[in-house]
């Protein structure tokens, strides 16, 4: 038989290029295809010697054809960032609709399965705390988060409109907050913010007082539980993140203690509809999936923490 086919979306983005990795060592055939306005070619310039790898610069609000046939799609592409989508607002609310739909369409077409990466911003900034999957969120749609959050939201819906409809395979992740080598130093996030301030000696920028609560993943964390959701039977959301819940303040104090740097803080105004707490209620993933994080978060920033030395250090001050 020949090997399955998975093409992966956003395939040269932090958790696309990870993703990509994990296919490739299960024994698929990956092909992975992005626009590259956030993606980089290095997260996956090592797969590109593989014969069971492929690469298509290519942005999925605009038709999409693969050849051959698929077994799964996984829909990643997207700026993730705030950063990154109040820069391009309509070119995140094109990849969450238009992109989605060519690619249900796609998956239709070749009878594939499709996983969608939707998020916890669908559910806002929460009136309800740790967020299950059957709250349906507190959203601004005209807010400066907007386009983003409801991105996200469509996404869900067209991709249940497809399944309900059409019969389509369909499986949808609310991914929390995920940390792990790969992410950009600039996305504009607190832990790659919070790292590359520490390293080069820099107050870390607090916005508001840092009571808001975030709950950080390892990504092999996020990346298994994908995997199993995929290969699963459920065909509703499920939320993938740790639950280990920590104060914006807290976590600073625990970066500067990782890099060994005396906090020094910039506070700064909060930015509009920032969400106050955040913390998944993973009972249904443990359920249905048998998942939970096993990376804890004193582990997985030790591992972040050398790729962004690497990235930010000179050799002789990575040795020091």
């Amino acid at each position: 038989m020949s090997k399955k086919r998975v093409l992966i979306t956003g395939g040269a983005g932090f958790l696309g290029s990870h993703l990509c990795d994990r296919f490739i060592k299960e024994g698929y055939h990956v092909i992975a295809m992005d626009n590259l306005i956030t993606g980089n070619l290095e997260n996956i310039e090592h797969l590109f010697k593989l014969e069971s790898f492929e690469f298509y610069h290519h942005d999925v609000s605009k038709f999409v054809h693969v050849p051959g046939h698929l077994d799964y799609i996984l829909h990643f592409a997207s700026p993730a960032s705030p950063i990154d989508y109040l820069k391009i607002p309509i070119q995140t609310l094109k990849v969450g609709s238009l992109g989605t739909h060519n690619l249900l369409g796609l998956a239709k077409a070749k009878g594939a399965r499709m996983l969608i990466a939707s998020t916890s911003e669908v559910y806002g900034d929460p009136l309800v705390h740790p967020q299950q999957e059957d709250y349906w969120g507190n959203v601004n749609p005209v807010g400066p988060r907007g386009c983003y959050d409801e991105a996200k939201r469509f996404q869900e819906a067209m991709t249940m409109a497809y399944h309900m409809h059409h019969g389509l395979e369909t499986r949808i992740v609310r991914i929390f907050n995920t940390y792990g080598p790969r992410m950009r130093l600039d996305d504009g996030r607190v832990l790659p913010a919070f790292l590359s301030q520490a390293l080069r000696g820099e107050p870390l920028s607090i916005f508001g007082d840092g009571s808001q609560t975030r709950s950080f993943c390892y990504v092999d964390d996020l990346v298994e539980g994908i995997y199993r959701l995929l290969l699963s039977d459920y065909h509703l959301p499920v939320n993938i993140g740790n639950p280990s819940e920590i104060t914006i303040r807290e976590f600073a104090e625990e970066i500067c203690r990782l890099t060994g740097v005396e906090l020094k803080v910039d506070y700064q105004p909060l930015p509009k509809d920032d969400p106050q707490k955040r913390q998944p209620d993973i009972s249904l993933a443990k359920q249905v999936l048998g998942w939970e994080p096993q990376v804890d978060r004193a582990e997985g920033l030790r591992r972040t923490l050398e790729f962004f030395k690497e990235k930010i250090l000179t050799p002789a001050e990575q040795n020091a």
